[in-house]
């Protein structure tokens, strides 16, 4: 039992890869007790570009070298390193974009991604609109009631609110009405902990991954996705008794042509369109309910307005102009990505830049220490929007900077959460402006889930601008 327990750990020391040590049985998975990104750190202070690591059985192989990061994550996707790691799954799930494989994933793609051009997003804009003026109205009451905002509390109704409307056809009104069971079930359903007694065993015992599956069991509320297959088959269902086919389903315009049009004539399943558009809510809600939660700590400290929003009204072509709110957005998305880490499976033993990785090894990117390396980024906790400048941009390793990922299996969502989270803020930053208050952390500090989160809630105090209690600030 104990030679079951270390075998797999010598891997890396044979290939004279520097590491913590590992624990019988558990590899590495204690020392997650503090949270994910405090362990990348400590390993990358002693190790530095490269170090390997064991969850339970499993050897991962943790990079920061921007040339391995771009074969891993661009040169080589489609032949090694195509997929995310491997999570049991059952039914409907096997469909979801994030959790495909090999050509699935690759049909999953190209069936979503004409979804999230241009023209679409046009489309989309006056309903994003119409709810970040919805925003504002409930803003502007908690502002009159001289109460403290919680910034988590506004943004992740109004991001869900665009996202059932835009990709379900569903108005939740989230924002007027907490208790909806299409919100509340949605919440449930992506709440990532780092640990659970599955994640524990299945990483010691991975024989067990066939029992769980078996059973049933696979980390995520099947009663959550129950509720939102008959959500879908609803609305699907009323219409097509409409006449309006899988285009409106797709919330596509009946006279589209070109590609949007093109994903009507594919042959879809169901549970493919129900687990795209899941997918894509999943992944769309985190970027905008986390991204604007942060936002907060990069306007508080400058008054940015007068460069960053003038007297644009928000149309879309307006919007998309804002350099400097771009400069603002990149900025914060450095030093607060939502994932703290990406992760790829090695299908076939390749060397890369002097490293070997053998199958079946996973292999993870430490976005969030990469993000604050000071070789790359001087000063990297202090916010400077002009490191996102074009001219700064464009002499720049773009495998530095990974918010959402990069090459074929970035976020699909990407293009879509920022119009969303550049809409609320250009609305929210011409009326108000953001101010501490005694409840609010300072310095920010991340919780442990899975998701770059805040410990605690971020509260904030919100000022008219031009009012009189701006001019007492």
């Amino acid at each position: 039992m104990h030679r079951y327990g270390i075998w797999p750990f010598r891997l890396f020391r044979n290939l004279g890869i520097p590491g913590p040590t590992p624990l019988p049985f558990l590899g590495n998975l204690w020392e997650y007790r503090n949270g994910i990104i405090t362990f990348d750190r400590k390993c990358f202070d002693k190790y530095g570009k490269v170090w390997g690591i064991y969850n339970g059985r499993q050897p991962l192989l943790a990079v920061l070298d921007p040339t391995i990061i771009k074969t891993v994550l661009v040169k080589e996707c489609y032949t090694v390193f195509t997929n995310r790691q491997k999570l049991f799954t059952k039914g409907i799930l096997k469909s979801i974009l994030s959790r495909a494989m090999d050509e699935q994933w690759r049909r999953i793609r190209t069936l979503l991604s004409p979804v999230f051009t241009s023209g679409k997003l046009k489309e989309m804009f006056p309903i994003i609109k119409h709810y970040g003026e919805t925003l504002m109205k409930n803003v502007q009451k908690k502002v009159e009631m001289g109460e403290p905002v919680d910034v988590k509390g506004i943004f992740g109704p109004y991001s869900m609110d665009v996202i059932t409307s835009t990709s379900f056809g569903v108005n939740t009104d989230s924002m007027n009405n907490p208790n909806d069971p299409f919100f509340k079930t949605f919440r449930n359903l992506i709440q990532a902990k780092p640990f659970t007694p599955r994640i524990v065993l299945t990483s010691v015992f991975p024989f067990l991954i066939p029992l769980f599956q078996a059973l049933g069991v696979d980390g995520i509320s099947q009663q959550g996705l129950d509720f939102f297959a008959r959500t879908f088959a609803k609305i699907k269902e009323a219409r097509l008794k409409e006449g309006l086919g899988v285009k409106r389903i797709l919330n596509v315009k009946p006279d589209s042509s070109g590609p949007l049009a093109a994903i009507s004539e594919k042959r879809c399943l169901p549970e493919q369109l129900l687990c795209g558009h899941l997918r894509f809510s999943f992944s769309a809600e985190e970027n905008v309910e986390l991204r604007m939660r942060k936002l907060y700590f990069a306007f508080s400290p400058n008054n940015l307005l007068p460069l960053i929003l003038g007297k644009t009204p928000p149309t879309y072509d307006a919007v998309m102009q804002l350099e400097y709110l771009g400069m603002v957005l990149s900025e914060t998305l450095r030093m607060y990505p939502v994932l703290p880490r990406l992760t790829r499976d090695c299908k076939r033993s390749v060397q890369v830049n002097g490293v070997t990785i053998p199958k079946g090894t996973l292999v993870t990117i430490p976005v969030y220490i990469l993000h604050l390396n000071p070789e790359y980024w001087p000063e990297p906790k202090e916010f400077r929007p002009e490191r996102f400048s074009k001219e700064n941009r464009e002499n720049r390793d773009p495998y530095i900077y990974l918010p959402f990922g990069a090459g074929p299996r970035n976020c699909i969502g990407m293009r879509f959460a920022l119009v969303t989270i550049k809409v609320a803020i250009t609305l929210l930053l011409q009326r108000f402006s953001f101010r501490v208050c005694k409840e609010t952390q300072i310095p920010l500090r991340m919780g442990p889930l899975l998701l770059l989160t805040p410990e605690k809630p971020i509260m904030v105090k919100l000022v008219p601008r031009n009012g009189p209690q701006e001019s007492q600030e």
